[in-house]
């Protein structure tokens, strides 16, 4: 019996929705043929939108979306998006695929997508090859509602009020394909770069996101802090220009060079992917050691908005496009992820899975007129209940597995969180690939009046496919029992579990 201690009085953090987030790049069939087919498409949309893929989004409670990247947004200049599609600029996406991108989809449809579905906004900027004159001009046409040339260009273009922008990144892997940059150089660019994202609106405040490290450059932080921290002259002072540091970290079996299949997969690379998992809590944890030196207060967010698997493209498929399948292996590394993200949100604000549809870690698969929900969007629609809740401390009883000394992890890992009705939400995983674990979770300082539960669950490599599209999906789950204030139940191996409780 694992034991499951919950103090239903403490709460730690506040659970912001966007740890949920997503992030949509203009790389293989995300953006075209995934969210975004045209108005005059067969396959049924609004403006343009996917109907059947918008609906699924709006199912899982879509909190954020990140856009247009990625390396793409380093490459990526705004005007060639607006406008008459007609007459938009033709590019080759030379990033991801050597495709043509025909800037169909721009400003005003990335606006209207987050519309449709009823999500912040999170726009990334072009740091790498664009200036600072673009950048400014994007924002102000964007989101200024009084008389100047990038608002009225807006209103001919089609429309008359100012959008929300609530999240706006300067640059994008500024360390790698944004621009191969030194952590003192960045440092010098961003402050000069926000300067210039103004915020036109006060009700409205843009929040201004810097970029950060990959995984463990843990230099990159220390030097980015401390040039603002320095040049502000206390930290007070720097917040206001940065409310947010990006993180970017993947998972992958083996290593850029040789990744791994998506599908087909041994026991052994089983746990050695998920125990490359958990480098995720390693990483947050330092990074946010250096951000508390000079940020005690948290004022500023840990926003690891680049995350997810990264295997092997499908046999046959553009390997540039970043195609992968998805299976229940993916399902507990979403599980374990959020987990820690939630962990952590006293410095986690926000998180955006990479990506929306058909690439890398994708919550939906498309193909032509078809969609599939992947495993990972079941969990995402499980979790979706801890969205705006406060984060309860809670501690577990776990033993470590693995069939190799190098790549050892926990069994189990959770999260707790009460929400605004004062129901408890716990959600599990069971990394196991075989065996059940019998919990006992005590609510100490509440009495348990009632538990309902959702599953997602099968065997390690099952996965959904156009042609048997509900292979996994989230299921009941029903708990042995409960008294007072303890609830007993098994999770089952290679599962993941979320418990709704009235108190």
């Amino acid at each position: 019996m694992y034991r499951h201690i919950i103090n239903s009085t403490k709460k730690l953090s506040h659970i912001n929705p966007e740890i949920q987030g997503h992030f949509s790049e203009h790389l293989g069939r995300c953006i075209y043929g995934g969210v975004y087919v045209g108005e005059n498409s067969d396959i049924p949309n609004v403006n343009g939108m996917r109907t059947d893929v918008v609906e699924a989004l709006k199912e899982m409670k879509i909190p954020v979306l990140r856009w247009p990247g990625g390396c793409f947004a380093d490459e990526y200049h705004w005007m060639d998006g607006i406008g008459d599609k007609a007459d938009r600029k033709k590019m080759i996406n030379t990033n991801w695929g050597g495709v043509v991108e025909d800037n169909s989809f721009g400003t005003h449809e990335f606006m209207e997508l987050c519309r449709q579905l009823g999500c912040k906004t999170y726009v990334n900027g072009n740091v790498g090859s664009g200036t600072v004159r673009e950048m400014s001009e994007w924002v102000e046409y964007m989101t200024f509602d009084g008389v100047s040339p990038m608002s009225e260009l807006r209103k001919k273009n089609g429309h008359e009020d100012p959008w929300t922008v609530d999240y706006f990144a300067i640059g994008n892997e500024t360390w790698g394909c944004g621009g191969n940059m030194s952590p003192e150089y960045y440092s010098d660019l961003y402050r000069h770069y926000q300067t210039f994202v103004k915020n036109y609106n006060p009700d409205k405040k843009i929040k201004r996101l810097a970029v950060g490290p990959s995984d463990k450059d843990y230099a990159w932080t220390e030097t980015l802090l401390k040039r603002c921290y320095e040049r502000a002259g206390s930290w007070n002072n720097a917040h206001g220009f940065m409310d947010g540091l990006t993180l970017h970290y993947y998972t992958l079996p083996y290593n850029w060079d040789k990744k791994g299949s998506a599908t087909i997969f041994n026991d052994k690379e089983w746990y050695m992917t998920l125990a490359k998992t958990f480098y995720m809590e390693e990483y947050i944890t330092k990074h946010s050691a250096i951000m508390d030196r000079y940020d005690p207060e948290k004022q500023i967010g840990l926003m690891v908005d680049e995350w997810g698997t990264w295997y092997d493209v499908e046999e046959g498929t553009n390997p540039g496009f970043l195609y992968q399948q998805n299976t229940i292996r993916d399902a507990l590394i979403a599980g374990i992820n959020l987990n820690l993200f939630n962990k952590h949100s006293d410095r986690v604000k926000m998180a955006n899975i990479a990506q929306l549809v058909n690439v890398l870690q994708a919550v939906i698969l498309t193909e032509g007129d078809k969609m599939v929900k992947t495993p990972t969007y079941y969990v995402f629609k499980l979790y979706s209940a801890h969205q705006d809740n406060e984060l309860l401390e809670s501690s577990l009883d776990i033993k470590t597995i693995g069939l190799e000394d190098e790549y050892k992890l926990p069994n189990l890992t959770e999260s707790v969180s009460v929400n605004k009705d004062g129901k408890i939400i716990i959600t599990m995983t069971n990394q196991s690939l075989d065996e059940s674990a019998e919990i006992e979770s005590v609510l100490h300082g509440s009495v348990v009046k009632g538990v309902t539960g959702r599953i997602v669950t099968e065997k390690m490599n099952a996965h959904n496919t156009f042609d048997n599209p509900d292979v996994v999906k989230d299921a009941a789950f029903e708990v042995t029992g409960f008294e007072n204030d303890t609830i007993k139940y098994t999770i089952p191996p290679r599962s993941v579990i979320a418990l709704e409780v009235t108190v």
